[in-house]
């Protein structure tokens, strides 16, 4: 190596017009190429051999730090290090943590993917795109995943936690839910930013501080049969399935998904299959005289394979609002008429409070009691629909405590 040392100035290297090679000292040379275009080269013997390593442009790297570059490539040689082989090393690595690298946005669409099959309903498939494209992708979704820590977090929650905490919750819950997949397929380590208990709870007011428990508005079930009358002067599919939801104490989407393969007419009973329940678990509905009625009504009009059927498939989510909004009563909801059923239940009859459950197909939330529940108390449940069904078409001055002679 050439002992003499910063040959060159930054003037002459400014004022340097002809093309060639200009040393510095210390194997550190400025090219000037044909279209005076200037680079610097340093250049080392390797296995005998001459060989030209690239320190970038004049325009990009001063005459000072292509100084500082030759110097550390001297320390590598006596080093018994190759540059030109270290710094390929060092690409490949790079190259390596790229293609290892995963931006949140990416690790979301992953997790999606995989549950996917083990979501029924479209619609919360969409709920996760939406809240995580709004709520999350602005502020991380292209940063590699094992960059998101507390402060992002936070930094995303913040700005909604006390105008939509439930949202909110819910977006917590999974980016919480993302990063922990993150974690097990090894694009990040470390505990989890995102959880709520021991961690985000002493950072963000607690939900229950800012929520108001807004409960589906219902209708007083001693109201039930005049709501019945006038109904009865609707008309249209919609108005028909509405009170089969009420009839059967349904849910809307479980009665405008309902499918003439689910009914048995001779069995009178209504088998709403596991995938459209909320609970994931098949549930019969018993079916009573008047729910009986309405499906005979039904069956007539009948002209695809939904029980009340829309212009394609089922009737729409809105449909039965619709009916209640024309009979200026929009200040209930469908699904309040379930409240209506097990008020009425509660207060107006000695059904067991486990019947009653079952026939609005809510989940055992006893692990022991669910594992040794065999039955679905059916013939129990026919009677309490029946029952139900009577009640509705009862005048409330002849309603009385509905009589059990004894449930076995």
């Amino acid at each position: 190596m050439s002992r003499i040392k910063n040959k060159l100035t930054a003037r002459t290297v400014e004022t340097k017009k002809a093309p060639g090679y200009y040393s510095d000292g210390g194997n550190l040379y400025l090219r000037v190429s044909q279209n005076l275009t200037k680079t610097w080269a340093f250049y080392y013997k390797k296995d005998g051999k001459r060989t030209e390593m690239g320190l970038g442009s004049f325009g990009n790297v001063s005459l000072e730090q292509a100084r500082e570059k030759a110097a550390e490539l001297r320390k590598q040689i006596a080093n018994g290090i190759d540059p030109l082989g270290e710094r390929q090393q060092q690409e490949n690595e790079r190259k390596a943590q790229r293609a290892k690298m995963m931006t949140f946005s990416q690790c979301a669409d992953a997790y999606i993917n995989a549950h996917r099959a083990g979501w029924k309903n479209p619609k919360h498939i969409q709920q996760w795109q939406n809240t995580l494209s709004q709520y999350t992708f602005p502020v991380f979704g292209d940063l590699d995943v094992k960059a998101i820590d507390t402060g992002l977090i936070t930094k995303c929650l913040e700005p909604i936690w006390l105008t939509k905490n439930e949202t909110a919750g819910r977006v917590r819950g999974r980016i919480e839910s993302i990063l922990d997949w993150a974690t097990v397929h090894e694009y990040r380590e470390g505990v989890n930013p995102a959880r709520w208990r021991g961690h985000l709870d002493k950072l963000l007011a607690k939900p229950s501080k800012i929520q108001k428990t807004e409960h589906h508005k219902a209708l007083p079930y001693t109201e039930i049969n005049e709501f019945i009358h006038q109904l009865h002067q609707q008309d249209g599919i919609a108005a028909k399935c509405l009170e089969f939801t009420i009839l059967t104490a349904a849910r809307t989407g479980e009665t405008i998904g309902a499918t003439w393969d689910e009914i048995d007419l001779d069995a009178k009973t209504w088998t709403i299959p596991a995938v459209r329940m909320k609970a994931e678990r098949e549930h019969r509905v018993p079916l009573s005289a008047d729910a009986l009625n309405i499906l005979n009504e039904m069956a007539v009009v009948r002209f695809n394979g939904y029980v009340f059927p829309g212009n394609k498939k089922g009737l729409s989510n809105m449909a039965m609002l619709a009916v209640l909004k024309r009979m200026d009563r929009a200040e209930i909801t469908v699904h309040g008429f379930r409240s209506t059923f097990r008020d009425w239940a509660a207060e107006s009859t000695a059904y067991p409070g486990e019947v009653v459950e079952m026939a609005l197909a809510h989940a055992i939330k006893n692990q022991t009691e669910a594992a040794y529940r065999r039955g679905d108390l059916l013939e129990k449940r026919s009677r309490l629909m029946e029952d139900w069904a009577r009640y509705c078409k009862t005048s409330r001055s002849s309603a009385d405590v509905v009589p059990i002679k004894k449930i076995a």
